[in-house]
């Protein structure tokens, strides 16, 4: 599989879609590998060139010593982009992925086409909650993922869904069971510490926010906040949890295509 090389390890990345198209790059959540996009790929690989990749600490990225960030997170995306000659992308990123697409808008807009923030907030939850997460992660490692696992099944999909699907559930969150338990930890922290509130006014980049109606872990409300303050910025509400991208289907894909497109 091709991997980039960074300071300090290897990015592992997919590049699917016609040459010459206009790249778009999709970042995924926290929990999760360049796979929890499957189900876009076909759609998306019609009309752009799909750059995913595994961000550090998941799938079959690096796992590096100490605690992570989100700035460190997106200048492995600017560092991908560089290796791989791409100029300007689209990017769709979802919860981690979307706070991925902020720093990117806020501090290197320029590399930006449009931005997709799916799912996710400007600040995520507090540190009373990621905190005691990341001590029992560290603590227990691979057990506390599989506990995590069976957990996320609440928080990334409604009741309906889970039970309508349990094939693509489970497929989703294996991932999050093989996940090393060091990388989650340390993405976790990049998570809490990670607010961009303040800075939402400065982006420039065409928007589009996604949100779940069912989503406990990143509201509407989290949503509508972003679309108030970042620029022309559009909000779409889904009939999903967490990860509407699995849930929602084609009513993710479509909107998604046409705005990128558009």
């Amino acid at each position: 599989m091709p991997v980039v090389q960074l300071a300090d390890g290897a990015l592992n990345y997919q590049l699917e879609g016609p040459a010459g198209a206009p790249v778009l790059v999709l970042s995924n959540s926290l929990g999760t590998d360049l796979h929890m996009w499957d189900a876009q790929m076909p759609a998306f690989t019609e009309h752009f060139r799909v750059l995913r990749y595994d961000t550090r600490g998941h799938g079959h990225s690096l796992v590096s010593d100490g605690l992570y960030s989100i700035e460190q997170n997106g200048r492995d995306v600017l560092a991908l982009l560089d290796a791989l000659d791409i100029a300007k992308a689209h990017f769709c990123g979802l919860s981690m992925g979307g706070l991925i697409g902020q720093w990117l808008a806020i501090d290197a807009g320029e590399r930006l086409d449009k931005l997709v923030l799916c799912n996710t907030a400007a600040k995520i939850a507090s540190p009373e909650v990621w905190n005691p997460r990341i001590d029992s992660v560290l603590r227990d490692g691979q057990a506390a993922m599989q506990a995590l696992r069976d957990a996320s099944i609440a928080r990334w999909f409604t009741a309906g869904f889970a039970a309508a699907e349990p094939a693509r559930v489970e497929a989703v969150v294996a991932m999050l069971a093989q996940t090393s338990s060091r990388g989650y930890a340390a993405n976790c922290a990049a998570v809490r510490d990670a607010d961009y509130r303040e800075q939402l006014e400065s982006i420039r980049t065409p928007t589009l926010i996604v949100a779940g109606s069912a989503d406990p872990v990143t509201t509407v409300a989290d949503g509508r906040f972003m679309a108030e303050r970042i620029p022309g910025a559009r909000l779409l509400e889904l009939p999903a949890a967490h990860l509407s991208n699995v849930e929602a289907g084609e009513a993710f894909t479509q909107p998604v295509l046409d705005f990128l497109r558009g």
